[in-house]
């Protein structure tokens, strides 16, 4: 059967949901798992790690778009995982069922070449050593292992198996998870291999999230600042004249671009370690926990240890938010102002404007007067000469007396003639 044209991401987008499979396990065995935040170069080089590692075993090559391996090199079990911000390294091998008897409990790391661990591309941000036991017989692992003081478990897998750690770095550097399973007749390799996965991303995204944690604590003293400032800035807009105004808005603009600097500095941190919590919430909820005697669980442990940095982190993030917002509505609030004074200038102009209209209206009128008074009298002058003239012909008053009484008549005329065409020309406008 033929198929359509077919999308250049199917095949990658398809497989998308087997990604990361979890191993069979089967107790008792000893994991390592090594958390390396790493950028871009680095996780490029760990890859290339990798490969060199692989290499040096005579095994095939991993793949260059890959982001997932998982190879059995004899002495141990490698899987190596690539993720957005960082790579992890898990290492596992069996161990004998007495193997924690006596002396220093065996590592998956012991096995590892340590020249080749030793430049792992990258920081590392989580180490965890966890031994799968057999439940029968083990009983007392968890205090030969890990601190008492400190000790919390639970029940999980409804009831077949029990996990414990303490959540403390010992001497080696690495933290420790002790999980005591029972037979595969009750407990699968498979389900086993999905609690351990679940265990080993509940660490690693609890220290993932806590990424967030120093970013909130360095923005928190800036954002203080910032509030402190916009306090000082409103109240200067209030009590400032309309000459100050400029330099009042070069600080806001100072301001907000301040704020808005730091937003985008933390908010991919923020959203991250927000993401991050929800994973660690998710994974808890996968493992089922159940009270094991009088101890902590671990979501009770870790609910009440990291809510007061998830709260950090989520009031930072709305503190951002708030500035932002305030800047905004003080931004408005400073834009209105010169907005209403400009008004209030266009106002006080256009008022001159008129004042000054009636003035030269009025100077118009006074130099129609004369114009009237001008042309009156040129005319009556004509008037006087043409009354001259026709004396001798018959006329029978003198010239003065002809212009004198012309006068009114020749005046009304005028000022008739020029208040029509004042009235055409508002007629044509």
């Amino acid at each position: 059967m033929a198929l359509p044209p077919v999308h250049a991401q199917r095949v990658a987008l398809h497989n998308e949901i087997h990604a990361r499979p979890p191993d069979a396990m089967s107790a008792p065995l000893v994991l390592s798992h090594v958390v390396m935040v790493a950028d871009a170069a680095e996780r490029d080089a760990s890859r290339a790690h990798l490969a060199k590692l692989l290499r040096d075993h005579h095994l095939p090559q991993p793949d260059a778009e890959g982001i997932h391996v998982r190879m059995d090199l004899g002495g141990f079990r490698i899987r190596w995982e690539l993720h957005t911000e960082f790579v992890t390294w898990t290492f596992y091998r069996a161990i004998a069922a007495d193997g924690l008897a006596n002396g220093e409990p065996p590592t998956a790391l012991q096995a590892v070449p340590q020249d080749w661990l030793a430049g792992l591309p990258g920081q590392t941000l989580g180490a965890l050593h966890l031994w799968v036991l057999p439940r029968a017989g083990n009983e007392g692992k968890p205090r030969q292992l890990l601190q008492e003081d400190a000790l919390v478990g639970a029940a999980i897998a409804n009831g077949h198996a029990e996990v414990y750690t303490d959540f403390a770095l010992h001497a080696d550097g690495c933290s420790r998870m002790l999980l005591l399973a029972d037979p595969p007749e009750s407990l699968t390799a498979r389900r086993l291999g999905r609690m351990v996965q679940r265990l080993l991303e509940i660490d690693t995204y609890r220290m993932a999230a806590l990424l967030g944690l120093p970013v909130a604590r360095a923005a928190s003293g800036d954002l203080a600042q910032v509030e402190r400032e916009l306090a000082a800035l409103a109240e200067a807009i209030r009590a400032a004249g309309r000459d100050q105004e400029p330099q009042l808005l070069d600080r806001l603009t100072r301001l907000a671009g301040q704020v808005e600097s730091q937003y985008a500095a933390t908010h991919s941190r923020f959203s991250a370690s927000a993401a991050y919590f929800e994973l660690v919430d998710r994974r808890l909820a996968d493992i089922g926990e159940a009270k094991l005697g009088g101890l902590q669980t671990l979501g009770e442990f870790i609910e009440r240890r990291l809510s007061p940095a998830r709260a950090t982190i989520a009031w930072s993030v709305r503190r951002q938010d708030a500035l932002s917002q305030r800047v905004s509505r003080i931004s408005n609030l400073l834009r209105t102002r010169v907005e209403i004074e400009q008004q209030q200038s266009s106002q006080a102009l256009l008022a001159t404007m008129n004042k000054r209209q009636d003035l030269q209206l009025k100077l118009q009128a006074t130099v129609e007067g004369l114009s009237v008074a001008a042309i009156t009298y040129y005319i009556v002058g004509l008037v006087s000469y043409v009354a001259k003239g026709v004396h001798g012909l018959g006329w029978p008053f003198s010239a003065e007396s002809t212009a004198a009484t012309a006068i009114p008549f020749v005046a009304f005329g005028v000022w008739w003639s020029l208040r029509r065409l004042h009235h055409r020309l508002l007629e044509e406008e």
